[in-house]
């Protein structure tokens, strides 16, 4: 049995060494190929190196990876701009300040260009909305620059009331001039014309006029129940002749401190849309014959309802915006049978801001009299119960010795270069 299987065994040898495609190599010269083999890499890595190190100094770094030279580089950059930015913050800082009041210059300019041709257009339009007046107490119709016009609602039979504002507050002849001159304060008495134009009426405000010139003439029907449309045809007509920051109406009986009404005033002449007063919310009177009855009671809801808050009708202020806003839109602007009520309500469903100044409506003395002593100097003074100062042709004069402001006042406004 063990022949057999060294038989077997002899046999699978001789065809193995059959398939063998040629001699094994010997150990010797496994040994030298491994060494060729290492001396070759060793070689190749050395020339590789020395080939990067030569590149690197001949192109003075700039191979070096590119994270590394980007990193370098906006580090680099990073210190450039902040040492500029340390030594000229200062100055850019300024030059932000200036451009930022260049740009506010130049919108306010062009706000007001828009708001001129409006207008402009709204007076050469003809028919109901074509602004007129009759006659300006100056000569000249251009758009004249001032701070605020300050238009004094009177009647005919109201020439004892005008001489007494003339005799205290209100400046006349040459003083009111320079007042309107050096300060940019307008202030005219506003009044229309008879239903019989050119009638003695007409005639005895000529001839007053042309001793005070200090009147602004609408072309209105005088007529107390034609308030509302007098006060929308008294801004249509001064923003026509006047380019104001603000728009001043006031009652023939009504004490004002102007150098008061100017400062109260100039603390908002940035905000574009102001409508400064007393403002109140007074009952809507539906029964007929009574003081104040509104016609139209039923708009404002339920009886016994209130009026939406406006200003009260002695004394309020507009910004140019909504004079301008009044002047364009007057043929559509409804008017109700009390003019303070109108004009609130004019400002309905606009962005404007509501300014209840309670200096604006202080009441006749003691009241004016302790907040004068207190230091505390009324813009205007009025008594609630007579809508104005009862009985002020007598009483004017008191209630300017008492609650006026001083002679001085209005010769120390200040106002800013740029203001009219």
């Amino acid at each position: 049995m063990d022949t057999v299987w060294l038989w077997k065994q002899k046999q699978l040898d001789n065809e193995y060494r059959k398939m063998r495609p040629g001699k094994a190599l010997s150990g010797k010269a496994i040994f030298v190929l491994c060494i060729a083999c290492f001396l070759a890499g060793s070689l190749f890595t050395s020339r590789a190196w020395t080939h990067y190190k030569d590149n690197n100094n001949n192109n003075n770094n700039h191979d070096i990876p590119n994270h590394f030279t980007n990193q370098a580089e906006i580090t680099t950059d990073c210190d450039h701009k902040r040492k500029l930015v340390e030594g000229e913050s200062v100055d850019i800082m300024e030059e932000v300040s200036k451009t930022h009041q260049a740009l506010q210059s130049i919108d306010k300019a062009l706000s007001g260009l828009e708001k001129e041709l409006a207008v402009a257009r709204r007076s050469k339009s003809g028919g109901q909305k074509k602004v007129e007046f009759i006659r300006a107490s100056s000569s000249n119709h251009s758009l004249q620059k001032a701070f605020v016009v300050i238009g004094i609602n009177t009647a005919f039979s109201s020439k004892k009331r005008r001489d007494s504002l003339r005799h205290t507050w209100m400046p006349t002849g040459e003083k009111l001039k320079k007042l309107e001159k050096e300060k940019g304060i307008v202030v005219r008495f506003v009044i229309g014309h008879s239903a019989t134009p050119g009638d003695v009426l007409d005639k005895t405000i000529d001839a007053e006029e042309s001793e005070h010139q200090d009147f602004l003439r609408l072309n209105h029907v005088e007529g107390y129940h034609e308030l509302s449309t007098k006060t929308r045809l008294y801004f249509s007509t001064a923003i026509a002749i006047w380019d104001a920051e603000f728009y001043v109406k006031v009652d023939d009986d009504v004490h004002l401190n102007l150098g008061m009404l100017v400062n109260a005033l100039a603390r908002h002449r940035s905000k574009p849309r102001i409508y400064i007063g007393c403002m109140k919310s007074g009952p809507v009177l539906s029964q007929k014959g009574v003081k104040y009855h509104e016609p139209e009671y039923w708009k404002f809801g339920e009886e016994g309802n209130k009026y939406f808050r406006h200003a009260t009708g002695q004394l309020y202020a507009i910004s140019k915006d909504l004079a301008a806003y009044i002047s364009i839109n007057s043929a559509i602007l409804h008017r109700y049978a009390n003019e303070d009520v109108s004009l609130g309500a004019w400002f309905i469903g606009l962005e404007v801001e509501h300014v209840d100044d309670r200096s604006l409506c202080c009441g006749t003395p003691p009241d004016c009299e302790w907040k004068a002593r207190a230091g505390n100097v009324c813009a205007a003074s009025f008594d609630w119960s007579c809508s104005g100062i009862c009985k002020s042709v007598e009483r004017m004069k008191d209630v300017h010795i008492a609650c006026g402001e001083g002679d001085g006042a209005v010769a120390h406004i200040v106002l800013d270069c740029d203001m009219f």
